[in-house]
């Protein structure tokens, strides 16, 4: 499948793209590029694999023309450049604007243009239900690519949707391990708030699972378990065993007290496939009378989110979190 292929990665030098190449690296893909804005990080990746297969790009997917030149020659994308900082994107959002949804356009029609086999695009459980304007941009860029994937046969287009990844840059976790290695109070927003715990490794293997088995304009979602800050912050200081304090600051902008993956209308078209839901694309055209004389009859099916998933214990809490490092 991937023999002898050219991976292309943008904002490849964040989370995902470094889980990714821990997979790939030894793959027998002949070529990884790694496209970001960020010289330094790429430069440390440079020293840190040494390898001859990974081939570094500068520029920004909110410039056509520089994703144009890396697109050259590719056969599959994952698309992971995001502005995903929730308070951040709340102050500007014309940002998220720009990179989420119009750098997101630049990359389909870059990938399309150069006739890439697939293209994988990332969004987030923010983008169901949205209140934020990360979520609301993270949404139309959902709305884009399974616009986009109408419009062309050449280049198959598939999402996937997942929730926070523990210990990726901006979690909590490496921040309560840095307060509690510090000695100082554990600052929380709200203990009940609760987010879907999913190790990179579960979102590598999400986009495998949806790039292997996705049809165009559909979106793959993991059923993701659940656990709420506060159990997240008591887990910590028992692995740590540490008698540090927790302060309650309060919810920040723009977030939600439960997060969705896959909300009421979803589930209704959704299909169950064990451990994901596959979402189809909607492929009417604008005549809808072609397809309807009546209404439908409609089941009343219950969103997805992170209060009514499983919910992590403690065990298996510390477990996982044991799994990730943070032992």
């Amino acid at each position: 499948m991937f023999k002898n292929k050219c991976l292309l990665i943008t904002g490849g030098t964040g989370s995902f793209g470094n889980a990714v190449l821990k997979i790939f690296l030894n793959s027998d893909l002949s070529e990884i590029r790694i496209f970001s804005r960020d010289e330094k990080k790429q430069d440390d990746m440079r020293r840190k694999y040494q390898s001859k297969k990974i081939k570094y790009f500068i520029g920004d997917v909110r410039n056509e023309s520089s994703v144009d030149q890396a697109m050259i020659g590719v056969d599959f994308v994952f698309h992971a450049a995001a502005l995903k900082q929730v308070p951040s994107c709340e102050f500007y959002p014309m940002e998220a604007v720009q990179t989420n949804i119009i750098g997101t356009e630049n990359m389909l029609n870059a990938a399309i243009k150069n006739n890439v086999q697939k293209v994988i695009c990332l969004s987030t459980d923010k983008a169901v239900y949205p209140i934020n304007a990360m979520g609301v941009s993270k949404s139309m860029m959902e709305k884009v690519f399974v616009a986009k994937s109408r419009t062309t046969s050449s280049t198959k287009i598939i999402g996937t949707r997942y929730g926070n990844v523990m210990a990726s840059r901006g979690s909590v976790i490496p921040l309560f391990y840095n307060q509690i290695t510090n000695n100082i109070p554990l600052t929380i927003t709200n203990p009940d708030m609760t987010r879907f715990m999913m190790t990179l490794n579960d979102a590598v293997e999400l986009v495998l699972y949806a790039f292997k088995n996705g049809n165009s304009g559909d979106i793959f979602v993991q059923k993701a378990p659940s656990a709420s800050i506060g159990e997240i912050a008591e887990a910590m200081k028992k692995i740590y065993n540490s008698n540090c304090k927790i302060k309650n600051i309060g919810i920040r902008h723009g977030e939600k007290t439960h997060e969705t993956l896959l909300s009421k209308e979803e589930r209704l078209v959704s299909q169950d496939l064990g451990e994901y839901f596959r979402i189809p694309a909607d492929n009417r055209d604008l005549n809808y009378d072609k397809y309807f004389s009546k209404g439908m009859k409609t089941n009343n099916y219950e969103e997805f989110n992170s209060f009514n998933t499983e919910r992590l214990s403690n065990k298996k809490l510390i477990s996982l979190l044991a799994s990730i490092g943070y032992k």
